[in-house]
């Protein structure tokens, strides 16, 4: 998961400048390449290029070239090296990097594209132009300064995944489509359940201290059945954790997700990212009826395209969620039986990739 940007294989500390060095293993989908830095007060631009080798004469493919400029007006460029010739520019002007300050760069590498978040926010999207089982090399050039260089293989968050099967989905024949509307759907007869999850089993894991997820299969099928609902087979309650991880669509308003009470319907936790307004509404609905919208964060955590990671662990006091690794809101619980919250509902403008619960 995201959270384990402390985990990080292969660091290279305080390399210098140029640098260009082999990536060890292949960049598969899932893959984080984690670079910390700072710009020093004379930079003028610099890069990170993931390169198809390390030639010079002719000079290697890049496949993502990484350009944070701040010469004429601060802005990234993003383009792509073939045969020697650059690719059409994708400007981004909305740039968090700053002279005389340190930056973390997290570049995730997705099935079709490369998504970039900076100090814990999401800030570009880019589209592959070369196959990222091409490139093995990585190299930073320009006027920076950079303390750690470090990656997370996907094959590092595969080995974390453990046993024991934590949700149920649930027959959609009667769930009504609700959308992102504010007030609950019929959610049909939970008494119908589908199998639709496989079970893993983990080199290593003892049975006392075993992490207990689900992975919810096949992920295409996953997509076309929204609103999805499951049942958690281990009711809520203080350290239980829920991990959604889907992609936004590009012409995406808003999606929510739900934590429910199938005996009484009641929504203990109600969250509605709204991207058409930059809102993260949380709420509950109680008694049947709406609650108090909660609106305040400090930076809203989603965009059109994007890949996210939702982590919501239930605490003693209240909900606390982190997107892509980074905490994002606290919610106190408005609804006290926490052992009643047997149900979770999702639905709205994403492909739902995977839902894990332990």
């Amino acid at each position: 998961m995201m959270l384990s940007l402390n985990n990080l294989q292969n660091v290279t500390y305080n390399p210098v400048i140029p640098y260009v060095g082999t990536i060890p293993e292949q960049l598969e989908p899932g893959t984080l390449i984690v670079i910390r830095g700072h710009v020093p007060c004379d930079s003028d631009r610099f890069q990170v290029d993931l390169q198809c080798g390390s030639s010079v004469k002719p000079r290697a493919d890049v496949a993502f070239h990484f350009n944070p400029r701040f010469k004429w007006s601060d802005c990234i460029v993003c383009n792509t090296l073939k045969n020697e010739k650059w690719g059409w520019e994708e400007i981004t002007y909305d740039t968090p990097f700053k002279k005389e300050k340190s930056f973390e760069i997290v570049i995730m590498v997705l099935k079709d594209k490369f998504q970039v978040a900076v100090n814990g926010k999401h800030i570009l999207l880019y589209a592959h132009r070369i196959s990222p089982g091409k490139i093995d090399t990585l190299g930073i050039y320009g006027k920076v300064n950079i303390h750690s260089v470090g990656f997370s293989f996907s094959s590092d968050l595969r080995s974390t995944q453990t046993s024991t099967l934590e949700l149920t989905e649930i027959s959609k024949e009667n769930v009504q489509k609700s959308g992102t509307s504010q007030f609950p759907s019929n959610r049909g007869d939970i008494s119908k359940i589908v199998p639709r999850t496989v079970c893993t089993k983990s080199k290593g894991s003892t049975a006392n201290h075993s992490l207990t997820c689900a992975k919810i299969l096949p992920t295409n099928c996953l997509s076309k059945t929204l609103p999805f609902v499951a049942r958690l087979n281990s009711s809520m309650g203080p350290g239980r954790t829920v991990v959604i991880k889907g992609e936004v669509n590009t012409n995406a308003k808003g999606f929510n997700v739900d934590l429910i009470s199938g005996k009484s319907k009641d929504i203990a936790l109600h969250l509605n990212p709204r991207l058409n307004i930059k809102a993260f509404v949380r709420n509950s609905f109680l008694h049947e009826s709406w609650g108090e919208e909660e609106r305040n964060i400090t930076s809203f955590p989603f965009s059109p395209g994007m890949y996210f990671e939702m982590i919501i662990y239930c605490d003693v006091r209240e909900f606390k969620v982190a997107v892509n690794g980074v905490h994002s809101l606290e919610y106190k619980h408005r609804f006290k039986e926490l052992s009643n919250i047997d149900t979770l509902e999702i639905d709205g403008d994403i492909h739902l990739l995977e839902v894990r619960s332990w």
